[in-house]
């Protein structure tokens, strides 16, 4: 499983292609997300040059990141490129888990003061940028990059609040499914994330989706009952105990974060 972390302005020019080198879709101007998510896009996928904000919300952690995988998996295994900056426990581990190809995702964790250059020089040359969003970026920065994207035909995914994104997607609910009184295992997450935009996207609209999603989601069946044997030597119903298949993890619906960025040639 390889992956890239970028590290360094000379590393960053190796990995993106030059300003002026032809669109590598050839033509194809949406990129594809997964299909539950199609009904939130104007255009049904992420069109080259748009600007996709997920907001944050509050907690932070509220399902966004869950989110940036599921837009960015899609056009991964299509053959784009994607880049993620400024998330240092973006899992490497939960990426490929939700379909990412990570020999083509590039990682830059800690972009420090120099986040407004890293983010237009993969803008160059990354299908894809998720940038997690500084509380210092001005409005004319901001404005810089979205104009930025229009023209190299990238697709900006600003995480975390961006003023005039072409749509900006939010987790608004979630709720788990597994634990009973006390006890249990979390089994799938139904999460309701609403869209809001300009134009073509004007209209608010919501949807309720499984995050990383269906495909990904690992439902543990409920045991049967089993009976045993009184003391009486009668039958009677045992109690049941919730117990998941062979090797499936405890945690088994929620992404791993490990946190982990693998190094690779650049």
């Amino acid at each position: 499983m390889a992956g890239r972390m970028v590290v360094g302005s000379a590393a960053l020019a190796g990995l993106v292609r030059p300003a002026s080198a032809p669109d590598p879709a050839g033509g194809h101007r949406v990129l594809p997300v997964a299909p539950e998510l199609t009904g939130l896009l104007p255009n049904r996928g992420l069109r080259r040059g748009s600007t996709i904000a997920v907001a944050t919300g509050q907690p932070r952690r509220s399902g966004g990141t869950s989110l940036v995988l599921a837009l960015l998996a899609e056009a991964s295994r299509a053959g784009s490129w994607c880049a993620v900056v400024g998330l240092p426990t973006f899992g490497a581990g939960a990426a490929a888990e939700a379909g990412i190809a990570l020999d083509r995702l590039a990682l830059v964790p800690q972009p420090g003061p120099d986040w407004p250059t890293v983010v237009a020089a993969l803008i160059d040359g990354v299908d894809v940028v998720v940038a997690a969003v500084p509380a210092t970026v001005s409005a004319s920065v901001a404005n810089r990059l979205a104009a930025r994207a229009r023209q190299r035909g990238s697709v900006l995914v600003p995480y975390g609040r961006w003023d005039g994104a072409d749509v900006t997607l939010q987790v608004i609910k979630g709720v788990w499914e597994g634990l009973g009184q006390g006890r249990g295992r979390l089994r799938r997450r139904e999460v309701t994330v609403s869209a809001r935009g300009r134009g073509a996207a004007a209209r608010p609209k919501e949807i309720k989706v499984w995050l990383p999603g269906d495909g990904l989601t690992r439902v543990i069946p409920r045991p049967a009952a089993v009976p045993v044997a009184s003391v009486t030597g009668r039958a009677a119903a045992g109690r049941l105990r919730p117990v998941p298949p062979a090797g499936l993890p405890a945690l088994a619906a929620v992404p791993r974060r490990s946190g982990l960025a693998l190094s690779g040639p650049v």
